[in-house]
């Protein structure tokens, strides 16, 4: 069965280090939100916000393995009001199971689904 999950994390500020970091520490939490192994991946999209540009996060999943998944990144749309410095993060995946995806928002990005802030943990 092919699923997506969401997922979006603030990012504390516009260097790569913290870039890297931060779609590391989303991509891990997806997989461990949704007891999901690189493995189940077929793709991961991400944004990132227009102020985030010092790094490219599809790199900083490299570091932590991903090699043989397709990572595309893309910028985000610029809303008015909208939240600074967030990486989303959109992974698709193929596991037999009935349990339905789990979305993961940290570091402040929780804000952006309230709504599915609960049920996180």
């Amino acid at each position: 069965m092919v699923r997506a999950v969401r997922g979006a994390i603030q990012v504390a500020a516009n260097t790569r280090e913290a870039i890297y970091a931060s779609a590391a520490r989303l991509a891990t939490a997806l997989l461990e939100e949704n007891g999901l192994a690189e493995e189940h991946c077929v793709s991961v999209l991400l944004s990132v916000t227009g102020d985030l540009n010092k790094a490219n996060p599809a790199a900083g999943l490299r570091t932590i393995g991903f090699r043989d998944t397709p990572l595309f990144c893309m910028q985000e749309a610029e809303i008015e009001g909208g939240m600074e410095r967030v990486i989303r993060m959109l992974l698709t995946y193929r596991k037999e199971s009935d349990a339905p995806p789990r979305p993961v928002y940290l570091d402040g990005a929780e804000r952006l689904r309230p709504d599915l802030a609960h049920e996180q943990g």
